[in-house]
């Protein structure tokens, strides 16, 4: 299998909305981000960017690599790993949104372990793409390019959005971004069990 071809233009449209649907859930996850730390600055929010678009681009490699060994391997249990990731973390953060003097020191967005979990459980998808291009003999490097650049965008823009949401008080940020983790974790986990 070969890395790197020259890539045509629909090839570049097919990957563009490709990586467009996969920053969904990186895009959700970065609004509760920003939800969680309202005083997030440009300078705190590009390492979480980085990370979200890191494993969002590293999942489709190792997919690609694996083959059908792998995926055969994770395929029963991907959506369960994900939905777990999310859901303990929304509900730990609707818990403490609740509590009379609720804070999430444990979850804070910037710790390296909340992160990464989050950018795990939101590149599961990415991995069976990868699997996909593998299986089809799609060289990987373009689409890996488009795919970090676009979920690191809309990482960025997702932080924006949620420190901007008008959440005056912190307790209600938080209830809102476990909500909209759990939601995503649900919808990983229909996905793959129903669809």
């Amino acid at each position: 299998m070969h890395l790197w071809v020259e890539m045509s233009i629909t090839q570049f449209i097919t990957f563009l909305f490709i990586a467009i649907g996969l920053s969904f859930d990186s895009f959700a996850v970065s609004v509760s981000c920003g939800l969680m730390k309202q005083e997030i600055r440009f300078k705190q929010a590009v390492p979480i960017a980085f990370s979200l678009a890191f494993f969002q681009a590293a999942f489709p490699v190792i997919g690609w690599f694996a083959g059908k060994t792998i995926h055969t391997l994770i395929i029963s249990i991907d959506h369960w790993i994900a939905f777990g990731l999310l859901a303990f973390i929304g509900i730990k953060m609707m818990v403490e949104g609740i509590k009379p003097n609720g804070t999430l020191q444990n979850f804070n967005p910037f710790r390296k372990r909340v992160i990464i979990g989050l950018s795990i459980a939101t590149s599961i998808d990415a991995l069976v793409v990868g699997l996909s291009f593998g299986f089809l003999e799609i060289p990987i490097l373009f689409p890996v390019l488009i795919i970090g650049a676009i979920t690191f965008i809309a990482s960025m823009l997702g932080m924006l959005f949620g420190k901007n949401i008008p959440a005056k008080r912190s307790k209600k940020s938080l209830i809102l971004g476990g909500i909209i983790l759990f939601g995503m974790g649900v919808k990983i986990l229909v996905e793959h069990t129903f669809l």
